[in-house]
């Protein structure tokens, strides 16, 4: 789903044909716009309703936050014109703006947008499926819940040029750079009080503070649009590529005819190309902090069935789906936080290195379990729908996890459903699911993201089951008054109750694969900035 997910503006009536005629079909030619593709289509330009990775994408490119990743995916500097002032242990962060900042449609850029964008998250009426984002600014509780005004929230202008965060406890302070630097983007506060719930829904309902403006996006559906160098933005003489055309091209097949004949130069492969191209220079493969998971609906007879869930735990090789059916440098899960995700600030150690191998194939065990569901239930013969995306890797995915469960359980069918990206997040936030192929996408190197995401209350808690104990060890590493190896130790305990509920089964940490132009040089990918920043691409001389 990608926090993300997990998730783009106008469109140029680009079609395939008019976005080579745009291109650079010359590949030893360096020079002209930049096209890209992206494997789905983006939702929103609203920074609050953003939960997937294509709406993501294309916000990375158009605003920018007070903090910011730089071309090697370190933290720096964004609007900030220093590093902020944090006082009150901890919990209060105060920002001072550069001078000068303006959107592209001209308006400065001050401290009331900040306050309005974060306003705006927590605001029940914006129906934020993102809001944990701002979850840990004072008042956040009672103004999500309508209790107080959007104006209690911990975050005030001190002037044009300052801004100032309260938290209602201490948090992590990398986990708050982190946030600052993918997530907490400010908006016009006109553009947004014009607008209102329309911000964002097409390219002309926004304005950018970021290095490009998105332009002829017209909503969701659309597969073309493109970035527009913003003469407004402060850093405009670091930005090389005037424009960038983006092509939403689903299928794996027409994303390497259009890179390989120099139409596009940036795309994203799936497995299928990685595991006979792997020599190919072109090609960057780099693990992401992104988690695969196997959700059980909790509604559902069968897959609120503890027995059942159990069972399914224990079916999958995560290792043989990795590296014989992805093939594309993803790893095998060993358990629900993945490898390089955090580590002991004692010694350094990996988290889910020091977890162990928690996830693991046993098909005794897992057919122990299916004969206990089958007597729970009074049923031999039970049918099950597996929801996923419509991507050629997730498609290769959904069968292999079929395959599975119907070859180690006799009387067992399940019928697979692909859908584009957009639909299975609208499906997975109504609850219209049985199994469900999904993804979490994390911004910070903390075990609690992916930890909280089966706590009750987390609105990404799509299997709707509730475990008092996880909320409960959850709850006291997170109060803000845990030293860092406390707080650890609790995480570690939670982790431990995530595999003993069984809400859902972790399948893979996923690898990402790009083919970029030779021609072509600084789009970098990191962990927790998966998607390539244009700012920095150049064309080689």
């Amino acid at each position: 789903m990608n926090k993300k997910v997990l998730t783009l503006a106008g469109v140029v009536a680009l079609t395939a044909m008019s976005l080579a005629a745009c291109g650079n079909n010359d590949k030893n030619k360096a020079s002209g716009d930049l096209n890209v593709t992206l494997k789905a289509n983006p939702v929103t330009l609203d920074p609050a309703k953003t939960i997937e990775t294509p709406s993501s994408s294309m916000q990375i490119q158009s605003f920018e936050g007070l903090l910011k990743y730089d071309k090697n995916n370190k933290v720096v500097l964004g609007e900030a014109a220093s590093q902020p002032k944090v006082t009150n242990d901890g919990k209060t962060w105060t920002f001072t703006l550069k001078k000068g900042l303006k959107w592209s449609n001209g308006d400065p850029v001050t401290a009331q947008d900040y306050v309005a964008s974060m306003r705006h998250w927590a605001d029940p009426k914006t129906k934020s499926q993102a809001a944990d984002r701002v979850a840990d600014l004072e008042n956040y509780e009672q103004v999500s819940k309508g209790q107080s005004p959007t104006s209690a929230l911990g975050v005030k202008a001190l002037g044009k040029d300052k801004v100032q965060f309260t938290f209602s406890k201490k948090l992590p302070t990398v986990n708050v750079r982190n946030n600052f630097a993918s997530n907490l983007k400010p908006v016009n506060h006109k553009v947004l009080a014009k607008e209102g719930s329309k911000y964002g829904s097409t390219s002309d309902k926004a304005v950018y503070n970021g290095p490009y403006k998105v332009v002829n996006w017209t909503g969701g559906s659309d597969d073309n649009w493109s970035y527009v160098k913003n003469n407004q933005y402060y850093g405009k003489k670091n930005v090389h590529m005037n424009k960038v055309n983006v092509q939403v091209t689903k299928d794996n097949n027409t994303a390497q005819n259009l890179f390989n004949s120099g139409k596009v130069q940036e795309t994203s492969v799936t497995s299928d190309y990685v595991k006979g191209n792997k020599n190919n220079k072109e090609l960057h493969t780099s693990l992401m902090a992104t988690q695969y998971y196997l959700y059980f609906n909790g509604k559902n007879d069968l897959t609120k069935n503890e027995n059942f869930r159990q069972a399914v735990n224990y079916a999958f090789d995560n290792n043989q789906l990795a590296k014989k059916v992805l093939q594309d440098g993803s790893v095998g899960a060993t358990g629900w936080v993945p490898k390089g995700d955090m580590k002991n600030p004692k010694n350094g150690q990996d988290f889910a290195e020091e977890a162990g191998h928690l996830q693991k194939q046993n098909k005794n065990k897992a057919q122990d379990y299916w004969k206990a569901t089958q007597k729970d239930l009074g049923k031999k013969n039970m049918t099950l729908n597996l929801l996923a995306d419509n991507t050629d890797d997730q498609k290769q995915v959904a069968e292999y996890l079929q395959s599975t469960l119907q070859k180690q359980f006799k009387g067992l069918k399940v019928e697979i459903t692909t859908l584009p990206h957009a639909q299975h997040v609208s499906r997975d936030f109504a609850g219209k699911f049985e199994l469900n192929l999904t993804d979490w996408n994390s911004d910070v190197p903390d075990a609690s993201d992916f930890l909280s995401l089966l706590k009750t209350g987390n609105k990404v808690n799509f299997t709707n089951n509730t475990d008092q104990k996880l909320d409960d060890l959850l709850n006291q590493a997170n109060d803000g008054t845990k030293s860092a190896s406390e707080r650890y130790k609790l995480l570690q305990e939670a982790n431990k109750q995530v595999h003993t509920n069984a809400d859902g089964v972790p399948l893979y940490t996923a690898a990402q694969a790009h083919l970029v132009s030779k021609h072509v040089t600084g789009l970098n990918y990191g962990p927790f900035n998966t998607v390539a920043q244009y700012q920095y691409a150049q064309w080689k001389k």
